[in-house]
């Protein structure tokens, strides 16, 4: 265990995306005989995207965030209300379900999810992300692995989910609220005291399409003026000006 733990911690300082990260977590999970995972990290800020790194089919993965799932998950929902890491059966034995996530469940089931393992993980900055570790079967197996190793499996979801943070939203967080790469761009020019116009041409994009993702920005972080939120920006990150 020592080893892979070690060799995971290398592996996830060395990655440069989310293949990066899922190979790591996927190699260690597979040293200890855990046949699946699923990290879901629900973005900060309004409007952004929930990121979900996983061995789950894909097809099965397409459709819950297709679905919005995330808003309704069982799991999810108990996992955002408390610390504990706890085991689930998608049967329902360890959960109380509505009829909308009864079908949720039913439907995993159907994509060979039957039973897992969660982690909550609430960081320092008010961040929520959920591992989970699952099996296609309910096997004693399975939850004897789990009891075993269940330590272990809180410190490596710690670790995976610091560097995906920083590699996921890429600095792209303003007091957190994550803005896309084109939004981060036109706010960091107009904090520096750039036209819509100088934006563009810098960037090689038109005014307008400089000016919508500035505003994009502006409306993320709940600001009436483009000045405004390029204080906002200098404030939260001054490493940008220096």
């Amino acid at each position: 265990m020592q080893d892979a733990f070690h060799r995971f911690v290398e592996q996830i300082a060395d990655s440069a995306d989310g293949t990066d990260l899922r190979n790591a977590l996927g190699e260690i999970a597979c040293s200890l005989d855990l046949p699946s995972f699923a990290y879901l990290f629900p973005s900060p800020g309004n409007g952004c995207k929930v990121r979900l790194i996983s061995t789950y089919p894909q097809s099965w993965t397409s459709h819950y965030l297709h679905s919005r799932y995330e808003k309704i998950d069982p799991v999810i929902h108990q996992a955002r209300g408390g610390q504990e890491s706890f085991n689930w059966d998608a049967h329902g034995a360890d959960l109380k379900l509505s009829t909308q996530q009864r079908q949720l469940m039913d439907e995993a089931t159907q994509f060979g999810i039957h039973c897992g393992f969660t982690i909550p993980i609430h960081d320092s900055t008010g961040n929520f992300a959920a591992l989970t570790f699952a099996s296609d079967e309910r096997r004693p197996p399975f939850f004897r692995l789990i009891n075993r190793y269940d330590r272990a499996l809180e410190l490596i979801a710690i670790f995976f989910h610091l560097h995906a943070c920083r590699k996921l939203v890429d600095g792209r967080t303003v007091d957190g609220v994550t803005l896309s790469r084109r939004e981060m761009e036109c706010l960091k020019w107009a904090a520096r005291g750039k036209t819509a116009w100088e934006i563009g041409h810098i960037l090689g994009i038109s005014r307008s399409t400089a000016a919508y993702h500035r505003d994009n920005a502006r409306k993320k972080l709940g600001v009436k003026t483009a000045i405004q939120a390029a204080v906002r920006l200098a404030l939260s990150r001054p490493s940008l000006f220096t």
